[in-house]
């Protein structure tokens, strides 16, 4: 007797589905990733300007400088809050595809378990016939002995 899982093709859609869900959440994670690192990137580069800023003011500065540094600062402001935006959404992105994960994840598992559960009723039933089998020899050669 060889033993096959009965629900072994619903098995492997949900493997793939999860496979799939991996796939689609490390992406998720990789793009939050980037787009952290460009705000933290910009976040780093207002913070040495206004730095910059602060020193040169110590030694003097036209006004038209201090209006092209407030300038920049402004214009990397707008792409701070434009990214902390992003970084919300991908986050929100990330955090979603880890709960499908997680779901495609309990199925698997499920499904694991009713295999496991499955084989082991298999091999008890197995054992069960073989020594029924054992029986019957053991029956037909003493009967082939007396006779």
């Amino acid at each position: 007797m060889r033993y096959e899982f009965k629900f072994h093709k619903i098995l492997a859609v949900k493997e793939r589905e999860k496979d799939e869900a991996v796939s689609i959440y490390q992406d998720s994670v990789r793009k939050f990733e980037e787009v952290a690192e460009k705000l933290y990137e910009l976040l780093k580069r207002k913070e040495d300007l206004e730095v910059y800023q602060s020193e040169r003011l110590h030694g003097g500065l036209s006004i038209q400088e201090i209006r092209h540094h407030q300038q920049f600062i402004s214009n990397i402001e707008k792409m701070i809050e434009h990214y902390q935006k992003m970084v919300i959404n991908a986050r929100n992105r990330m955090l979603l595809f880890q709960e499908k994960l997680l779901e495609k994840n309990i199925e698997v598992k499920k499904y694991e378990k009713i295999r496991e559960k499955d084989y082991m009723k298999f091999t008890e039933d197995l054992k069960v016939f073989e020594g029924k089998q054992m029986d019957d020899i053991s029956i037909q050669m003493y009967m082939n002995r007396e006779g």
